[in-house]
């Protein structure tokens, strides 16, 4: 294991649900909570026996002092576990993990986040990572419905439901062309998160606008250190076919993987 990955085990602090089946669990974590950068993520054991036996991975979603936050849907009895954690119960996890954004880089002024649905998870952290850098935020953030959006700790936020209920009506990508077509930031540069049908789209914009695009992958990271191999993605070129999302991701600039 990298030396600089930890297994700890963190008290959990809160739980707490923001949207409409969507929960935030915050937990003390002093090891790593200063460090971890924005498109990491965190593998978490749900429960102290073997089952569910497989780790969940998840993004880190904010980070305060020695404390830590993760944002998930309640979607199968692994979630669910995590959703009726206590204060002062631990969880089991293994972090940070993966390739962060690179938001630091001097070659672009203007940071456009993206999200879709859960796809919100790395924002916050990100937009902490853009200012810190120097670089102005603009936030496009999607969901099926208004119930669904998590929008706290976002910046410059405009949003898009799929039925209308709140702000654009349509996709988050449509959302982002439509404003961009308008008024295009200065020097900008994209950096999403959400399903990979809205990673695709997105991409197909971001090549077509020529605006420099980075994308963190979803998908089951289940060793998080490239053990399993199961988490495989198909790049364009290069000595390799594959590269593991794990591990030299799951964050990849959009030119170099196919979607």
């Amino acid at each position: 294991m990298n030396p600089t990955i930890q297994h700890v085990q963190c008290p959990v602090e809160s739980v707490r649900e923001v949207a409409a089946n969507v929960f935030v669990l915050r937990f003390t974590c002093p090891s790593f909570a200063r460090s971890v950068l924005a498109g990491q993520f965190l593998n978490v054991r749900v429960s102290e026996g073997f089952d569910p036996l497989l780790r969940r991975p998840f993004s880190v979603y904010r980070t305060d002092g020695d404390s830590m936050e993760i944002i998930f849907n309640v979607v199968g009895r692994g979630t669910t576990m995590l959703s009726q954690k206590k204060k002062g119960e631990t969880i089991d996890v293994i972090g940070p993990l993966g390739v962060p954004f690179n938001l630091a880089r001097p070659d672009y002024q203007t940071a456009i986040l993206v999200g879709g649905g859960l796809g919100v998870a790395p924002l916050p952290l990100a937009t902490r990572g853009a200012r810190e850098a120097g670089k102005a935020v603009q936030t496009f953030l999607g969901a099926r419905s208004k119930g669904q959006l998590a929008e706290s700790h976002l910046e410059n936020l405009s949003v898009a439901t799929d039925d209308g209920s709140r702000g654009f009506h349509g996709t988050v990508v449509e959302l982002l062309e439509s404003s961009l077509a308008k008024q295009k930031p200065a020097s900008p540069k994209i950096f999403a998160c959400g399903p990979t049908a809205m990673l695709r789209a997105l991409a197909a914009y971001a090549l077509k606008a020529e605006i420099p695009c980075e994308v963190s992958l979803e998908g089951p990271m289940a060793c998080g250190i490239g053990l399993c191999q199961g988490c495989p993605v198909e790049l364009v070129d290069g000595p390799k076919k594959f590269a593991l999302m794990c591990t030299e991701g799951p964050t990849f600039d959009v030119r170099k993987i196919r979607l």
